[in-house]
């Protein structure tokens, strides 16, 4: 294993001195992920979500629980893997009823090897799903987490809540905003301010932690529930694929020139796209190797992750279509970026 892991890194160095124009040097380089997993909900009775339950309309039980929570850390163990040998030293998620359910996840046989640790706070969401972050004790500290909640005048509107956790990742503080924006429940346009003004929020943590150290690295993850073109994206968050000439403010969006070539993280009605996305800012883009820099980023879109045929050939596999159980994995597919520094 050792030395298959030295031949890949051996080709990204390479490539880094292509794109960095650097004599030959050695990196160490670290995943970053982020998954909406799609209604991990145990099977015991909680707020409106009495479909996921032995009694409910999907006849949730133990053995599909557990069928899914080890397709979940199936796909984890494998992100980034090609490169680094190992699995994420961080992957946000999505869809996550409770911290027990996190706590069954990390246990899986695929990913229980990495101890990961878990943040994790109750949010505000109806239906009772969060986000949450994982961790591997040897790549991060955590040193603060805190939650956002979003308040506007839109009337009987609750949402997700915006989990923010900062820590020593290798040495170096980073700062993780993990997301889920509320849907586009009721048509893109109809639901735009939702989205918009959860956007606003968002920025609102970004310029908070800037202002306080105007050198932070900042990393936002989540189901956007907008494309990277949308407004919201561009105009409200703050986003530029431009690495050159940008502006301290800007954020930068790796996913956007993805999503311009047809990469997507979900399809609906025959068209992909791509709500999962990782933002960073531009404190990861300088040229000194001597901290973590920005990499690469990517849509982890493996064969295993789609319907091989039918209606729905090459889309995501679903736990479920509608109240049959496929067995399948989630309505979205994972994304990841790598990071790198000298070594």
């Amino acid at each position: 294993m050792k030395k298959q892991i030295y031949i890949l890194l051996f080709i990204l160095f390479t490539i880094n001195v292509y794109l960095f124009g650097q004599e030959s040097k050695q990196y160490r380089i670290a995943c970053i992920a982020f998954y909406n997993v799609e209604n991990l909900f145990d099977t015991l009775p909680g707020d409106n979500d009495t479909e996921f339950t032995p009694q409910g309309s999907k006849r949730w039980n133990t053995e599909k629980y557990y069928k899914k929570l080890d397709n979940i850390a199936d796909v984890i163990s494998q992100i980034g893997a090609d490169v680094t040998g190992s699995a994420p030293a961080i992957i946000g998620l999505s869809e996550i009823e409770n911290i027990t359910v996190l706590e069954d996840l990390v246990k899986r046989d695929a990913i229980k090897q990495y101890n990961y640790k878990i943040v994790h706070i109750d949010g505000s969401d109806l239906r009772g799903v969060d986000c949450a972050l994982l961790y591997r004790p040897e790549f991060f500290k955590v040193t603060k987490i805190a939650m956002y909640k979003l308040i506007t005048d839109i009337p009987d509107f609750v949402t997700r809540d915006q989990l923010t956790i900062t820590g020593e990742f290798d040495g170096e503080e980073i700062n993780f905003i993990v997301l889920h924006y509320p849907s586009r429940s009721g048509g893109e346009q109809a639901s735009r301010p939702k989205r918009v003004a959860a956007v606003e929020l968002t920025r609102h943590i970004v310029d908070s932690i800037s202002n306080a150290n105007p050198d932070a690295k900042i990393v936002i993850m989540g189901d956007l529930n907008d494309d990277p073109i949308n407004a919201s994206i561009k105009k409200h968050l703050r986003t530029t694929t431009n690495k050159k000439n940008r502006k301290a403010s800007e954020l930068y969006n790796p996913m956007e020139e993805m999503f311009k070539k047809g990469v997507g993280t979900l399809a609906y009605n025959d068209k992909w796209n791509l709500f999962d996305q990782i933002i960073i800012s531009s404190t990861f883009l300088d040229k000194d190797m001597s901290s973590y820099r920005f990499y690469k980023a990517n849509v982890f879109n493996k064969a295993f992750l789609l319907h091989k045929e039918g209606r729905y050939k090459d889309y995501p596999l679903r736990t479920y279509v509608g109240n049959t159980f496929i067995g399948g994995y989630s309505d979205h597919l994972p994304v990841y970026m790598f990071i790198i520094k000298q070594h």
